[in-house]
């Protein structure tokens, strides 16, 4: 592959985790409404994973990998989807999606600290104000009274901090790890053995299943768009990206995640963005880019030993 088409696959799969994934928090939240958690994102993934081995074996792309890249995509699809997602699609039930968005704008700040607590990074001074600015825009968004006086909103909210530790910790992981060099067939084991993970936690839970038919129109509409374009195509653009850039880097979509997230929500489910959010997404959204900047500074210097 060239170089040049190298920076437009580049560019591409940031879009398509920028953008689409934006926007999987309202169909996610639309879907948790009448879905129980668990069987939605084992649906989700299923059926996606599905889905590529199809495409795959239609273009000629072989499947076949060995049993240690299998064991490495049952880890990366707990730590990612399993866990990851599935406990963050229980947590809407409870948390606004554009509070969601929000508050999972701070995984570069979680990446950072990981890549500090694992691989001994240094830390430069211009991430330690990233850092600092980080924890005063979550202490802002959780301190709002309507959050406090919540006990589910609470939980829910510390419930999506725990998966954005598994999301950096699986981000540091997959970046060295033995796995599938197709990226497509690396999305599509992933998705099987997290969504196998989910089936059985929906039905340790006791979750109900009903036909598809049975749903509504908008819950349809929301689980294919999550499964076609939320699942294939972000997901696989994602560990596209893990394997071409530093995993700091790809955590900086959660610039624009949140952004797509509360308008769409705003907009399409009337959630209510108050003045203490808007502030609280400016300072956290502010010490992403203090983590993330490179002025002054050399591409990775701010993680030199």
């Amino acid at each position: 592959m060239t170089k040049p088409n190298n920076k437009v696959l580049i560019v591409l799969a940031f879009f398509s985790i920028y953008v689409i994934w934006g926007s999987t928090y309202l169909l996610n939240k639309i879907a948790v409404t009448e879905l129980p958690p668990f069987k939605l994102a084992a649906i989700r993934f299923l059926v996606a994973s599905l889905l590529i081995f199809i495409i795959a074996k239609i273009l000629g792309i072989s499947i076949a990998i060995t049993g240690k890249q299998f064991k490495n995509t049952i880890i990366a699809g707990f730590l990612f989807l399993t866990f990851g997602n599935g406990v963050v699609v229980w947590a809407l039930k409870y948390v606004d999606s554009g509070f969601a968005a929000l508050e999972i704008s701070a995984q570069p700040l979680v990446v950072l600290l990981l890549m500090r607590f694992f691989e001994g990074k240094k830390i430069q001074p211009m991430s330690l104000v990233g850092i600092v600015l980080g924890m005063i825009g979550m202490y802002l968004l959780v301190s709002q009274s309507e959050i406090i006086s919540n006990e589910n909103t609470m939980i829910g909210l510390l419930m999506i901090f725990a998966c954005m530790i598994s999301w950096g910790y699986s981000s540091l992981f997959v970046a060295k790890a033995d796995l599938p060099s197709n990226f497509f067939v690396n999305t599509g084991y992933q998705m099987l053995t997290g969504g196998t993970m989910l089936l059985i936690a929906s039905f340790l839970f006791g979750e109900q299943w009903t036909n598809p038919i049975e749903w509504s129109g908008k819950v349809q509409f929301s689980m294919l768009i999550l499964i076609t374009f939320g699942s294939i195509v972000a997901f696989t653009s994602f560990n596209y990206l893990l394997k071409n850039v530093s995993p700091e880097k790809v955590a900086t979509s959660t610039y624009v995640n949140p952004i797509i997230a509360l308008g769409l929500g705003w907009y399409f489910l009337e959630e209510q963005i108050t003045t203490q959010s808007i502030i609280a997404a400016v300072v956290l959204l502010t010490g992403v880019y203090f983590i993330n900047t490179t002025k002054k500074l050399t591409k990775y210097s701010r993680f030199k030993k």
